[in-house]
């Protein structure tokens, strides 16, 4: 039972989170391209680097905290199904360049954003 209270605690925050930043993108540069999606992908991608590396390598924290967070949180804050849709409605629209920016910008950015966390989190 203490398992699924971390995991819905901070699914709770992480999908009001990803609610929020992606309503202010929307508001803030528009939604004929889904800027909210892929800032929430790439800060997603990085603070899961950045907790995991943190968490499992440098602090090794009580494990329940990655149930809180990475499972919790990070895993209702990023949004890779509605990345995929969002990436889908664009091409079938013929939209290809904003299709494909949104496919590989959130893609290798979110790599990089993972690797950037995994060192930030070696090395602080």
């Amino acid at each position: 039972m203490e398992k699924f209270l971390l995991i819905s605690t901070g699914a709770i925050l992480g999908a009001n989170s990803r609610y929020w930043l992606g309503t202010w993108c929307a508001e803030r540069w528009g939604s004929a391209f889904p800027y909210g999606t892929m800032l929430i992908n790439i800060t997603g991608s990085f603070l899961l680097g950045l907790f995991m590396t943190l968490a499992t390598e440098r602090f090794l924290i009580d494990p329940r905290w990655r149930f809180l967070v990475a499972i919790g949180f990070l895993g209702a804050y990023t949004t890779f199904s509605t990345y995929s849709y969002e990436s889908f409605s664009l091409l079938s629209k013929g939209q290809w360049i904003a299709g494909l920016g949104n496919l590989f910008g959130s893609s290798i950015l979110g790599i990089l954003s993972v690797g950037l966390g995994v060192f930030l989190g070696k090395n602080i």
